[in-house]
């Protein structure tokens, strides 16, 4: 497999480049790992190619700092694909977004809620508590969706609660699991396998399929969880 890179010239600077990734998938790159400004331009490329969709294009999958550009292989080459895109490029930072929204998550932190929570204050020599309050303090950016339907990947967590995933993963973690891994934080919409370090659960249904839209959050929501005890959980479970 051959790979193409492309610095991008302008305000977009040296970040930009393309990655062939197959035959009919093309990787943006809009930055390195996980930042706001990277996933900033991220939302801004998406925004211009929903507002100005280039025909040919079959799907996009966004990450925490590319784009992964699927398109008809028939209808276009990755160099003229690549043409076409550094265009664009070359207008996201006049692109303006929306205000992100906040969306408030409920969580029942511990016990069988959360059975790695006592481990995880352990590993960094907390009691539960100052992880739940560390946990609840910031206002986490939903920077992408993936994995299964519905599971956000938020960012980013207190530098004193990066923690590594577990060594074995789970067969099975409940649905609405809150778990951490690395610098990263999100809800498990459905039972799943998972090696994240669950802390807690939500009752609320992170992915519906009479929703509108489907998932509860969006690329670029904020998110602040709340803890709450078993009884209110309950009561929010029952609807």
């Amino acid at each position: 497999m051959g790979y193409t890179f492309a610095v991008m010239s302008g305000e977009m600077g040296a970040s930009a480049r393309f990655v062939k990734a197959s035959d009919q998938t093309l990787l943006v790159y809009m930055g390195k790992g996980i930042s706001p400004s990277a996933s900033e331009r991220v939302r801004k490329l998406l925004q211009l190619l929903e507002l100005e969709p280039i025909t040919g294009i079959r799907n996009l999958h966004p990450g925490y700092a590319s784009v992964l550009v699927k398109f008809d292989a028939v209808r276009m080459g990755h160099d003229e694909l690549e043409k076409v895109l550094q265009s664009y490029l070359d207008r996201v930072e006049d692109v303006t977004l929306p205000e992100a929204r906040l969306v408030e998550i409920p969580v029942c932190y511990g016990g069988e809620f959360g059975p790695d929570l006592e481990e995880v204050a352990a590993l960094h020599g907390m009691t539960a508590a100052e992880v739940i309050q560390l946990h609840t303090s910031v206002e986490y950016m939903v920077y992408f969706l993936g994995f299964v339907p519905g599971f956000a990947y938020l960012g980013e967590l207190p530098k004193e609660l990066v923690t590594p995933r577990l060594a074995t993963p789970r067969r099975k973690v409940p649905v609405g699991s809150v778990g951490i891994a690395g610098n990263q934080t999100g809800v498990y919409p459905f039972a799943t396998p998972g090696g994240w370090r669950l802390l807690g659960c939500t009752p609320l249904k992170m992915f519906r399929a009479d929703r509108q839209g489907l998932s509860l959050l969006e690329i670029g929501d904020r998110v602040k969880f709340a803890p709450v005890g078993p009884e209110r959980f309950a009561e929010l479970e029952r609807g």
